[in-house]
């Protein structure tokens, strides 16, 4: 088997790749590295630089490497970006995505994975959210992937493409040997903002609200180790090849943590407090985003590993020393 993987460059899809070639899997990575990093990813990995929209250069992976699986991490990520470019967000999530969605139907049967995000729910309307819980983004970012969720279900009934689509709630962490972590620029992470802060590479963390209804006034995320993250997508894989239909899939821990739990606990793993102010309140952040997760144990047979607090924030600690 060998999977393509789009935006292996970046933060879930490095781990994926080395997780999928330790596996045994070969694994072909696409980017067209806008991101700056690249990342150290094993000698096994073939990295070729290039878009995803580029027809000929897709068609070529797939044909000249026996493509059976592609997992589509490529995109752009920031939410308060894609509220000021929503242009950008819609031509690099969107077009270009469909236009790799093309090239694969036309060399069917290719199983395919998408990095979605729990963005596409909005400000749930209750919790803990489930797969059938309303789709209301509130940003531009969420609306495009929620656009090829809405894609793939359609070319999976026009088409027959296998598909998984995986909405992460907030991927954290980092490779337990320190060799891949979190890296954006600008970085808008509260867990890499809690560990830079720390350790003096960046002014005091400002929290953002804390008279919120929790119980210490901040608010409350679901985190998830990206390790978990690249699992699921193995699993995913495995499902879809053994003809067992996946569709929707939340990826989270189930369990949630305020800021102040990880400023806390970030100080006590990194051995100094963390220096932060506080601030107003973000528009549109709510006070909880809590994952159900239970869809992701009967479809895939997954459950969290390292995705205790404690963990993640070691394992990004240790990658950012």
């Amino acid at each position: 088997m060998t999977v393509l993987v789009t935006g292996g460059a970046g933060f879930v899809g490095s781990h994926f790749a080395r997780l999928a070639v330790e596996s045994g899997r070969r694994v072909v990575v696409l980017d067209d590295f806008s991101g700056g990093t690249r990342p150290r990813l094993p000698d096994a990995v073939k990295i070729v630089e290039g878009d995803i929209a580029d027809r000929a250069l897709v068609t070529q992976l797939l044909r000249d490497h026996g493509i059976t699986a592609v997992a589509h991490f490529a995109g752009k990520i920031q939410v308060g970006e894609s509220v000021q470019k929503p242009a950008l967000y819609f031509e690099r999530n969107v077009i270009r995505s469909l236009a790799l969605l093309d090239v694969i139907r036309e060399h069917a049967p290719i199983t395919f994975l998408f990095s979605s995000t729990a963005a596409v729910y909005g400000t749930p309307e209750r919790t803990p959210i489930d797969e059938d819980s309303r789709l209301a983004p509130i940003s531009p970012y969420g609306a495009t992937k929620l656009a090829i969720e809405q894609a793939l279900e359609a070319y999976g009934i026009a088409y027959g493409i296998r598909w998984a689509a995986l909405r992460y709630f907030n991927a954290a962490g980092a490779h337990p040997d320190g060799t891949l972590r979190e890296n954006h620029e600008p970085e808008t992470h509260l867990i890499p903002l809690v560990i830079d802060a720390a350790l003096g590479r960046r002014p005091p963390l400002t929290v953002f609200g804390d008279d919120y209804a929790t119980a210490d006034g901040t608010c409350i995320r679901d985190y998830v180790h990206v390790n978990d993250l690249a699992r699921a997508h193995l699993a995913a894989i495995d499902a879809l090849d053994a003809g067992r239909p996946v569709g929707i899939v939340n990826l989270a821990s189930g369990r949630g943590f305020s800021v102040r739990e990880v400023l806390d606990e970030a100080g006590r793993v990194l051995g100094t407090p963390v220096p932060h102010t506080m601030g107003p309140r973000r528009a549109g952040d709510p006070a909880i985003l809590l994952a159900s997760c239970s869809r992701a144990a009967d479809v895939l047979g997954w459950r969290t590993e390292r995705s205790d607090l404690t963990s993640i924030l070691a394992d990004a600690a240790g990658s950012r020393r």
